[in-house]
């Protein structure tokens, strides 16, 4: 399609809520794709070093009572 000026270009022929709106979606959905991960990955790591703390704190509790 051509578009003689960039306000044809942005309304699309008559369908840019349509056009501007599956952009905009899909924009949203790779942000999201790269964000999740990224928050679930320090949410882990964070989960993983306390239950380290935890054990290490049992074992140094257990290792002092056994002595």
């Amino acid at each position: 399609m051509y578009f003689d000026n960039l306000s044809d270009f942005l309304h699309m022929g008559g369908h840019a809520l349509y056009v501007w709106s599956s952009f905009g979606i899909s924009l949203l959905l790779m942000v999201l794709n790269i964000l999740l991960p990224w928050w679930g990955l320090k949410r882990t790591k964070a989960q993983l070093l306390r239950q380290l703390r935890r054990e290490q704190a049992a074992y140094q509790a257990e290792s002092s009572t056994a002595e």
